[in-house]
């Protein structure tokens, strides 16, 4: 497994991609096997993604613990492809740990032909929301969305490099917001939700958009799902008139829900909580953490936040 504190860099998940490629008992060379060489890394964060060959896209969890995540997201692109939700397909049936990092193989989509805008990330958001549960032998069991579960791993991972002061006000912000969601009446029917509801987690292509990153998939409040686009109005300068092309597209604005400051709340204790565990090998995460804690001390919700 990762030693605790061990910074999870791009060097880092090259070397575990080219253990993935060694054949092994437990998983001999497949056509999903990745060819290191010539891997392009197209994200670093929790996990980090590579494209690798003509179709392959392999992903690689930042620690072991994420190994049951990774197993389930398969089996929701699974699920979802019965149901005939447009969706990032698996390129194999289980995912593997390597070197203490779960690995996952995708197909890798073609390429986009413009940017996912909110009208498609709104569109794909009502097929999800209209799904039932998953039933059957081979269908995932979905989990509550614990948006404040992952606030210890990401504060453990941060390490000396945050004020354990900002890290004990985050846990206590966790502790409120987690009691106040919990006590929450929803609006909408409760059910499947994609849990990281945002446009960069759509991408169009040919046939119209797909959705990707499954690994945050739960059933819970629909209303978890709406929050994200109503916090990126309010800190991350989302237009307001895209925005507005949101819920109409949507059919309602969650801001009307009497819950939305709670759930926001969450989200970002949540979200800045995330940003901490980078900050031990990026000095611009530290900065943006600083920031982030700051206005929420300061109770300033006007402090614009930047995606990273």
């Amino acid at each position: 497994m990762e030693q605790t504190g061990t910074a999870f860099t791009e060097e880092r998940a090259r070397a575990v991609l080219v253990a993935a490629a060694r054949p092994s008992a437990a998983a001999p060379v497949s056509d999903a096997s990745p060819d290191a060489a010539g891997a392009r890394l197209l994200a670093l964060g929790e996990n980090a993604v590579f494209a690798v060959g003509d179709g392959l896209v392999v992903k690689i969890g930042r620690s072991a613990e994420l190994l049951e995540r990774a197993e389930r997201e398969v089996l929701i692109a699974g699920w979802l492809a019965e149901h005939g939700v447009p969706a990032v397909r698996a390129a194999t049936p289980r995912a593997r740990l390597v070197d203490g990092h779960p690995v996952t193989y995708w197909v890798r989509l073609p390429e986009p032909v413009r940017s996912a805008g909110p009208a498609d990330l709104a569109g794909l958001l009502r097929l999800v929301h209209a799904l039932p549960e998953p039933s059957g032998p081979s269908a995932p069991v979905l989990p509550p969305r614990e948006l404040l579960g992952g606030v210890e791993r990401w504060l453990r991972l941060a390490g000396e490099a945050i004020d354990p002061a900002d890290a004990a006000f985050l846990r206590d912000r966790r502790d409120g917001f987690a009691a106040a969601a919990a006590a929450l009446t929803p609006r909408l029917p409760r059910g499947p939700i994609h849990g990281d509801a945002l446009p960069r987690n759509v991408q169009v292509g040919p046939e119209g958009p797909v959705l990707v990153d499954l690994e945050t998939f739960s059933t819970d409040l629909r209303e978890h799902d709406l929050v994200v686009m109503a916090l990126s109005r309010d800190r991350y300068g989302l237009d307001p008139a895209a925005y507005d092309t949101f819920t109409a597209a949507y059919g309602w604005d969650v801001r009307e829900w009497d819950g939305c400051a709670v759930l926001r709340g969450a989200r970002e204790t949540a979200s800045c909580a995330w940003v901490a565990q980078h900050a031990p090998a990026n000095p611009a995460a530290l900065a943006e953490f600083r920031r982030r804690v700051a206005s929420l001390r300061d109770g300033d919700p006007t402090v614009r936040w930047y995606p990273f």
